[in-house]
């Protein structure tokens, strides 16, 4: 794939040490002639760093010994791996946002006030010192390359913290940016995680992304893949904490990759993927610390497993929030209500069950947000409660979800019956199921005392461990 053009990415963990950040000037080296853009997350805790000290400003103190540190682990790093003019310009360049960054958070303490808006200014600063030290790290090693800051790019909402992206603006503004800089042989190193509004105030764009950034810039340039590097082989069959024999996939649908993600699994957010994913742009999720591995491409079609199933996944610390009631069938607006009060709370609501008689409804949910959530329910239908045309909404806790998921399960008869064959016949309780229309999941709640074991009989039913031989047959 010679001259094929990539987007790279690399994780907190792939920059967030001296010998790491090494590994990621080995790499780019190594791909230079692809014609790259290289996008960057903060180094490893810097993110949640930054955030501590702004809670302890907004108590009103100042967090002195904290902002030392950060400007401590920068300079040091930036010592290791920049030499001679580059170390000079980077310290400076880094001292001046570290005091950047003191002017600011000196402010929040002052007014003892943290708003989304000021959250994200400060969140900002560690992709920003980020980019910094590996651009100077690659022009010390002889390659070219160019801090750049997303935010003169990437445009959205004022939706602070989880900004939405103006796909028309950004795609323009990338392009026409970025394009020219690889054309001429440079590497531009881009900030992920933030945006701008379009009067110029600094947004950041939620869970995972970075990521989300490496898409966008994939998809304004057209490139021929993207890839995403981090502290993990690929997308595995299973987590290799519960299941010592799970392998990593060589591929999986854009679909089977949204399904794992929600369903717990370390792989892309289905978010961050949409750019890439309106131009079929594979993405290879690849270890930066084992570059000889292939590891996972996304692309839009696969593949499918024999017995049609590619990946057991799981969440746990979830409860089920059941809403039943005789009324429930009668009443059109129950499920309109239910949602409504779920969704103003915010509440991620990871899966739903109803009963085909309609007597009643269960959600489950994290189980941080179950009290709440619980609460707010019990107020939006105080009314039915009390006449007794729904009973006490009520909550069960310690429980797991497990998703069997995989492209080739639509049209495969037998996946239920294995799945759940095997569960019963070692006395493991369903306590209620989901499966979408599309067919590529079924979702089924154990309890959490359960989940290993179910996780690993899964597993095993369904050929998943051992050598990833079926996806060479």
């Amino acid at each position: 794939m010679a001259g094929t053009m990539i987007v790279m990415k690399f994780g907190g963990t792939s920059v967030g040490s001296v010998e790491a950040i090494k590994q990621v000037v080995e790499i780019v080296g190594n791909y230079r002639e692809h014609g790259l853009s290289v996008v960057l997350s903060a180094m490893s805790k810097v993110t949640d760093a930054l955030r501590a000290m702004a809670a302890t400003a907004c108590g009103g103190t100042e967090p002195t010994e904290a902002l030392e540190a950060l400007r401590k682990r920068h300079e040091e790093t930036v010592c290791a791996v920049a030499e001679g003019d580059e170390r000079k310009r980077a310290l400076e360049d880094c001292a001046g946002l570290i005091d950047e960054l003191s002017g600011i958070l000196h402010g929040i303490t002052l007014l003892r006030e943290l708003s989304p808006r000021s959250a994200d200014l400060v969140s900002s600063f560690g992709e920003r010192l980020s980019v910094i030290v590996v651009s100077a790290a690659l022009r010390s090693a002889g390659l070219s390359s160019i801090p750049v800051d997303a935010r003169e790019y990437v445009k959205t909402n004022e939706r602070y913290t989880e900004a939405e992206v103006n796909f028309a603006e950004t795609d323009r503004r990338l392009s026409e940016g970025l394009a020219p800089m690889v054309s001429d042989g440079r590497i531009p190193i881009i900030t992920g995680f933030l945006g701008s509004t379009d009067e110029g105030v600094t947004t950041t764009l939620g869970r995972g992304a970075s990521d989300y950034t490496a898409s966008l810039v994939g998809g304004a340039l057209h490139a021929g893949e993207i890839w995403i590097w981090t502290d993990v082989d690929g997308a595995m069959t299973a987590d290799p904490r519960i299941v010592g024999d799970a392998r990593v996939l060589e591929e999986i649908s854009y679909l089977e990759a949204a399904e794992m993600s929600y369903f717990g699994a370390k792989v892309l957010h289905p978010m961050t993927m949409l750019p890439a994913v309106k131009q079929e742009i594979p993405i290879r999720i690849r270890n930066t610390f084992r570059p000889g591995n292939n590891g996972t491409v996304i692309s839009p079609r696969t593949r499918a497993a024999p017995l049609g199933v590619k990946a057991v996944t799981s969440i746990d610390r979830l409860c089920l929030i059941v809403v039943e009631g005789t009324s429930l069938s009668r009443t059109p607006d129950t499920h309109a209500r239910l949602f409504k009060t779920t969704a103003e709370r915010k509440t991620q609501v990871v899966m739903i069950t109803q009963a085909s008689s309609e007597h009643d409804i269960c959600l489950a949910v994290d189980e941080r947000d179950s009290p709440g959530t619980v609460q707010a329910l019990k107020e939006e239908f105080r009314h039915e409660v009390a006449e007794g045309s729904l009973e006490e909404i009520s909550v069960q806790s310690d429980l797991a979800v497990v998703a069997v998921v995989g492209g080739g399960m639509k049209g495969t008869p037998g996946i239920a019956a294995r799945t759940f064959g095997i569960l019963g016949e070692h006395g493991i309780n369903i306590i209620a199921i989901a499966q979408g229309s599309s067919e590529l999941n079924i979702s089924f709640i154990v309890e959490r005392k359960d989940l290993q074991k179910t996780v690993q009989l899964v597993h095993a039913s369904f050929g998943l461990g051992g050598d990833g031989g079926f996806e060479r047959n």
